[in-house]
């Protein structure tokens, strides 16, 4: 993406006086808080470009793309998504790793459980277990993921676990959390489960609107790390690739890092 920035700044000199330019990123819902930062920031520093932002999870903004929907920068909760875009020629290269995350449990208050108890406590018939819907959105892979770790910890876990699964977010028709209120703290408000296995940035945000709700750190032997990937579409317009260079850059990286994100590898490309 570096080699982007001297086409771009040129253009952005231009852009002024010509009008402003408008980029659309289409990014994972984990991501809203740190991309709204992002693109004020990035907004202000380079007045001559306007960001529209769209969230949602990540395979279905995959499949809007797809079906034609406007996009010019994909950011999403893996590489499997970005990468199916690029392998149909939608893409102006390969996707980067710009952000990395984990799995935690998030439990209602009441429900006794650790770090050390968690798998016990998740295979109790009377835990209701939530988490998002594989394969349209990639916590509820990671969250497969976790349960086949299970397997090789006790005999029968992974059946167990994904039978006992309630798929409350991330689908086409989940429902969707009131204006204003996280949809984690929501999900947990309105007593749908018990613990709910997301990304740790959600559950952190999660507590500050419910600090009730408790956050428990994943096994080592279970945990599943996420690789949050990054594309830009072909058509995208010069202010998209200074966008996807900042998201990169040390400003951009400094604000995923204060929203609890992992560092990507997409500087020096």
């Amino acid at each position: 993406m570096i080699r982007h920035v001297a086409a771009a700044l040129l253009m952005m000199g231009s852009m002024t006086t010509a009008g402003a330019e408008t980029v659309r990123l289409l990014a994972a819902g984990s991501l809203k808080a740190a991309m709204t930062e992002a693109a004020n920031t990035f907004e202000v520093r380079n007045p001559g470009a306007a960001v529209e932002l769209e969230f949602a999870a990540s395979g279905l903004l995959r499949e809007r793309i797809e079906k034609g929907e406007t996009a010019h920068v994909f950011a999403s909760a893996d590489m499997g998504h970005p990468s199916k875009l690029a392998e149909q020629g939608k893409a102006s290269g390969k996707p980067v790793v710009f952000a990395r995350n984990e799995l935690c449990a998030l439990a209602r208050p009441g429900v006794a459980v650790t770090t050390e108890t968690l798998l016990a406590v998740l295979l109790d018939p009377k835990t209701r277990l939530g988490i998002s819907t594989p394969k349209t959105d990639p916590s509820g892979d990671y969250a497969l993921a976790l349960f086949a770790k299970a397997d090789s910890l006790q005999a029968g876990a992974r059946g167990t676990l994904e039978s006992k699964a309630l798929q409350l977010t991330g689908g086409p028709t989940s429902p969707k959390s009131p204006d204003g209120s996280n949809l984690y703290a929501w999900v947990m408000a309105s007593d749908q489960a018990d613990v709910f296995l997301t990304y740790c940035t959600n559950a952190v945000l999660a507590r500050k609107d419910s600090p009730a709700l408790k956050m428990i750190d994943i096994p080592k032997s279970l945990a599943v790390g996420a690789d949050y990937g990054m594309i830009v579409l072909d058509g995208a317009p010069a202010a998209a690739h200074l966008l996807a260079d900042f998201i990169g850059g040390e400003a951009g990286q400094g604000i995923l890092k204060k929203y609890g994100f992992g560092p990507g590898d997409v500087r020096g490309r």
